[in-house]
């Protein structure tokens, strides 16, 4: 039987957080920016789905005119419990770059004008080697946030490597942020990965799934900046 498409507007998104912003004061209102269907289920679902408390509010840039990918987003949102919207920039095989320009349009035209507590999108570089949309959503995100047109009290980017193609993605230990999933939030995640996104469990998906998750943390703009002028993350030091 064919999913159905279930649509969700920004201005639900704002009602739903105004209203808990006003009666409950303590809901963390959190924005997911990815490149693709699937990678907020990869890198931040068990994240999501540990945190039901969250007011999650999902952007995927790409593939809203695929129908089934576009059904999938929506089935697998729910089972996160989280809301959302897609964009439809170009995802082709040849990973044309796309300008800043462009990207940031896009995170801005899907984006409801909320300021988030939190905001998790992708590392500048990627989580494995390579997918140019990855690192290009990152580098924007971080753009945004320096020039107040996203405005959040602090940043998460996905904390991947995969040694150069030489094993699939595994979290990066010495991150800011990192947390083994418990089993049965793991196992949600993973069915999200093979029942709703339909992934083979031989699948470079299947078998990246990662069962910890891991993220860069920063508490600052100026933070993310300085990410962006060095290019790499310093190994954290106890």
């Amino acid at each position: 039987m064919a999913l159905k498409i279930r649509p969700v507007h920004k201005n639900f998104f704002l009602r739903t957080a105004f209203f808990h912003h006003q009666m409950a004061k303590k809901i963390k209102t959190v924005a997911v920016i990815v490149a693709h269907p699937d990678d907020e289920t990869l890198w931040a679902g068990g994240t999501i789905l540990n945190n039901p408390d969250w007011l999650c509010f999902v952007i995927c840039l790409s593939h809203k005119s695929n129908i089934e990918r576009a059904a999938k987003f929506t089935e697998a949102l729910k089972a996160l419990g989280a809301h959302g919207m897609m964009g439809d920039l170009d995802d082709g095989p040849e990973q044309k770059p796309l300008s800043d320009n462009e990207v940031q349009e896009t995170i801005l035209q899907l984006m409801p004008p909320l300021h988030f507590d939190l905001i998790i999108s992708h590392s500048i570089n990627g989580e494995y080697t390579r997918h140019r949309r990855h690192e290009e959503v990152g580098r924007a995100v971080i753009k945004l946030w320096c020039t107040g047109r996203l405005t959040a009290d602090q940043l998460w980017a996905f904390a991947y490597e995969d040694g150069h193609r030489a094993y699939h993605p595994i979290t990066i230990e010495d991150a800011s942020i990192y947390n083994s999933l418990p089993p049965d939030i793991w196992e949600n995640k993973y069915s999200i990965i093979t029942d709703i996104y339909d992934f083979d469990k031989n699948s470079w998906e299947a078998q990246t799934t990662p069962r910890e998750e891991a993220f860069w943390e920063f508490l600052s703009p100026a933070e993310a900046q300085q990410w962006l002028v060095d290019g790499y993350m310093p190994i954290q030091v106890e």
